[in-house]
């Protein structure tokens, strides 16, 4: 008790009060990054005096050597520190030089992504998918990815390790303590920048010597310029007047030619470039050329829908596959033409404005379809080689003008059933036909072979309804007759309804075939090619004929029912509705 009455002395309260005013000068919170002084190392700790704490400050030496801080560290030197708490259970103070970096590092990190500006880091190892980045002001850690490494694929980054660097900071995650880099943005940026400069030297209009041939594509030709400083492209087009398929026809890897700069595009940063247009204008000689005029030309490539050929070199134009042929749809020019051939063509078109020309090969030929016309018009005769059939048609070919006719199935046989006639014929046989139809501007002709024989139904053509003809019976069956006029090839089909008014006698087993009998036309229509025929219309034609012949003016009129006339006019009635 007597130790305590000592400190409660009044020279012990003076020296507390003033402790607690100097103490009270220095605002101390925590979770605040504060700087300390070093004032002791030994094998295990730091000692840190830090102004307005009571207790000095002990780091872990370890924490230090961990940070690559202790050799920097001597007595008196200053290391910023996290205050974790100021006085813990045990009355320490809880400091943290890992966490205090940690946190400083993310403000500068903070504070270069909302400035949108690089920062320096050094590649320190390879991970799964990318590689770790130190950032060189804090040591807090990054995560690039590999396809952030570098604008283009590298097998082997040793060069990049351990290297300070320029990174651009591409994410930030503040609650997971997360920071994604890239190197590909600054080497990409450096690049559009070198670029954009070299750019700025050329003009639509400029000359350059001996640009080197560095590759091809489908598309056009690379050039290296001024000793590999920028590479340009001749585009296809630009590489001659003359049509080539490729690159490679005219370039040789290495080789030097003069370019004519045609394009600058500084936001693209794009050079375009023209050969051909070092040279003269072929296309200026076009007025040397005459429409529907005759001309040799060559044919310099062949494609899917045509050919090109050249009138000079440098003055190509396309054959298109249209006008290969006249009776040839869709024939390939390859079947007909190789490259390197000379063959004769007409100009059909001269636009100058659209630096275009048409010629054709099938004008250099008389047209076949008029040809045919004159010889064979409408209504004549021609005679053809079967060169396809089809399901409902069959194609003839006429060799003396190489053109396929049509002839329809319908147009095969008057009475026969077009399918089955189609079936008779095949694929070589000859046949005679009509010309029915010559379409010029259609390329078309049509043909009928049933016209080159007489119309069974021109047996009918002065006749109409309720004349009387003499027919010979074909055949019988349970639905009716089959007859065939005399002196006609046409088969007609008499109903058993239409062989007798009374109907116990209409029956088809009373006729026998070859038998001669007379019917009446109950129907006739020539263009539907329709011809209906009635013995029992016939029989009421003679009923009436007889009573009107043989009956008095006043017979039947006491009959309490119709008379015979009006029953025959009932019975022909019914007739006509069936």
């Amino acid at each position: 008790m007597e130790i305590y009455k000592d400190l409660n002395t009044k020279a012990n309260k003076d020296f507390e009060n003033l402790l607690n005013s100097q103490l009270s000068k220095v605002k101390i919170e925590e979770g605040k990054i504060i700087d300390g002084i070093v004032t002791k190392i030994t094998n295990k700790f730091v000692f840190l005096f830090v102004e307005g704490l009571k207790s000095e400050p002990v780091l872990d030496i370890n924490e230090l050597k961990t940070l690559n801080l202790i050799d920097k560290i001597k007595e008196g030197s200053k290391v910023t520190v996290l205050l974790e708490k100021i006085e813990d259970k045990n009355g320490d103070v809880i400091v943290s030089a890992t966490k205090a970096q940690k946190i400083k590092g993310w403000y500068e990190l903070e504070k270069a992504y909302e400035k949108n500006e690089p920062i320096m880091g050094k590649i320190t190892s390879k991970c799964k998918g990318g590689v770790i980045v130190e950032h060189i002001d804090t040591g807090s850690l990054m995560f690039c990815p590999g396809s952030q490494i570098s604008d283009k694929p590298l097998k082997d980054i040793s060069h990049l390790m351990n290297e300070p660097q320029k990174f651009a900071l591409i994410k930030l995650d503040k609650i997971r303590g997360n920071a994604c880099v890239s190197r590909r943005q600054i080497v990409s940026t450096n690049k559009k920048e070198d670029k954009a400069k070299i750019i700025e030297k050329y003009k639509v209009g400029d000359k350059i010597k001996d640009a080197v041939v560095k590759g091809y594509s489908s598309f056009g030709c690379f050039f290296g310029v001024n000793n590999g400083e920028l590479d340009v492209l001749v585009h296809l087009q630009e590489i001659s007047y003359s049509r080539i398929n490729h690159p490679d026809e005219v370039f040789n890897i290495g080789e030097k030619h003069d370019l004519l700069v045609i394009s600058v595009d500084k936001e693209k940063l794009q050079v375009g470039c023209s050969i051909k247009q070092l040279s003269p204008d072929p296309f200026e000689h076009i007025s040397n050329y005459e429409l529907n005029k005759l001309y040799k030309v060559k044919v310099v490539k062949i494609t899917d829908y045509g050919c090109f050929c050249e009138l000079e070199p440098g003055l190509s134009t396309l054959l298109h596959s249209s006008e290969l042929s006249w009776t040839k749809k869709n024939i390939s020019a390859k079947k007909i033409f190789k490259v390197g051939d000379v063959i004769d063509c007409v100009i059909t078109e001269i636009d100058k404005e659209k630096r275009r020309v048409a010629i054709s090969h099938r004008l250099t030929k008389e047209n076949p379809y008029e040809a045919l016309e004159k010889k064979y018009p409408v209504k004549s005769e021609i005679e053809g080689k079967i060169s396809s059939i089809n399901e409902y048609a069959i194609y003839l070919n006429i060799e003396a003008y190489d053109i396929d006719v049509f002839l329809h199935s319908n147009d095969l046989s008057y009475t026969g059933n077009p399918e089955e006639e189609l079936k008779k014929y095949k694929k070589g046989d000859v046949l005679k036909v009509q010309v029915l139809e010559i379409k010029k501007e259609e390329q078309k002709v049509r043909v009928g072979l049933k016209q080159t024989t007489p119309d069974p139904l021109d047996y009918f053509k002065n006749k109409k309804v309720n004349d009387v003809v003499t027919v010979k019976v074909i055949s019988s069956d349970s639905k009716g007759l089959t007859v065939k006029p005399e002196n006609s090839d046409l088969n007609i089909i008499i109903k058993k309804s239409q062989i007798a008014i009374n109907s116990a006698d209409a029956r088809p087993s009373r006729f026998v075939g070859g038998e001669r009998i007379d019917a009446a036309i109950s129907e006739i229509d020539l263009g539907k090619r329709k011809i209906n025929l009635s013995i029992k219309l016939l029989e009421e034609l003679q009923n009436k004929e007889a009573v009107s012949k043989f009956s008095s003016p006043l017979s039947g009129k006491n009959l309490p029912f119709s008379s015979l006339s009006d029953k025959l006019k009932k019975d022909k009635n019914e007739n006509e509705e069936q």
